[in-house]
């Protein structure tokens, strides 16, 4: 009896483990056409695309489902690896739990490196991609960031942040330190924010930032650390991939804000030319969170494109 009571306790309790350690929810009607989103990182979360935009875009006939990745956000496990693959099985899951044969995958930031490097590995899964502000070639970004602040800080005649950047520029190019420093500077030139904010995307910033969402606004710092010291592939280009993909069937779609300070207009240029420019949109006033920054037309060209 006590070796019985032993075995159904172990499986509740593997049980509970495993329906803990992936965070995921569905909005809409199942038998809508699937969008999975992938969201930023390493470290990063789904709850802002959640709480803004997740079920007006249900609305619109889809079945929408967010989660977080393995470690990050409120998939909480101590035990995560960080890798591509270990993003890849999770997703594989994802597909399972909501029983989905094929999805539509948007993939925004470095889920976009996720979700491209995704489709390239089970194309047979995804119907389109859709690259939201996403990274696909990293050291363009970093070089692209680097270059930018150097000219700002050259008109500013800022000698100690001028050293700051040739100290980053210095680094290892593979190093999670490099990435780090590349952001910090972007993040503190404004690079991420929304240049003339409207009544609608700060309404949308107010009630995030009060709602339950915000309060499970978890970040895992040592999500970065932890991607560069396991994953070999942290410093990558994904354009032959994508072109790769469009050979595979996959239709690909990109969305991108006019102002998002961490794209060149070079790598701009690029991403027009793999998914051609009736599959691309260059939003106005509008950074690197595009679904609150101009959600109204995010949500519309999603929708023209999948449906």
């Amino acid at each position: 009896m006590k070796q019985k009571l032993a075995l159904i306790f172990l499986l509740l309790t593997t049980f509970l483990v495993n329906g803990q350690t992936l965070y995921s929810k569905a909005y809409g009607n199942i038998n809508s056409p699937a969008i999975i989103f992938i969201h930023g990182g390493p470290s990063g979360n789904s709850t802002l695309f959640e709480a803004t935009t997740a079920q007006l875009l249900a609305d619109k006939g889809f079945y929408v489902i967010i989660y977080d990745r393995r470690g990050e956000g409120r998939s909480i496990d101590s035990t995560a690896t960080f890798t591509y693959q270990e993003a890849f099985n999770d997703l594989n899951e994802i597909y399972q739990t909501y029983q989905i044969e094929k999805a539509n995958i948007i993939g925004h930031s470095f889920g976009g490196l996720v979700a491209t490097l995704y489709s390239d590995k089970y194309p047979e899964k995804v119907k389109s991609l859709v690259l939201a502000g996403a990274l696909f070639s990293q050291q363009d970004t970093y070089n692209h960031i680097l270059k930018s602040v150097r000219q700002i800080y050259q008109i500013k005649n800022d000698t100690l942040m001028l050293k700051k950047v040739n100290e980053v520029e210095g680094l290892n190019k593979n190093s999670v330190e490099y990435r780090k420093g590349c952001y910090e500077l972007a993040d503190k030139n404004g690079f991420f924010e929304m240049p003339k904010p409207t009544m609608k995307a700060n309404k949308l910033r107010q009630e995030y930032e009060t709602s339950g969402f915000y309060k499970t606004n978890i970040r895992n710092n040592q999500a970065p650390v932890l991607f560069y010291k396991n994953e070999a592939l942290n410093n990558i280009d994904t354009k032959p991939v994508l072109r790769r993909l469009k050979n595979k069937g996959v239709k690909l779609f990109a969305i991108y804000g006019r102002q998002d300070g961490i794209f060149s207009t070079s790598q701009i240029n690029d991403m027009t030319k793999i998914v051609g420019k009736s599959n691309f949109l260059s939003m106005d006033n509008c950074s690197h969170y595009l679904f609150v920054d101009q959600q109204e037309t995010f949500i519309e060209n999603i929708e023209k494109w999948i449906k």
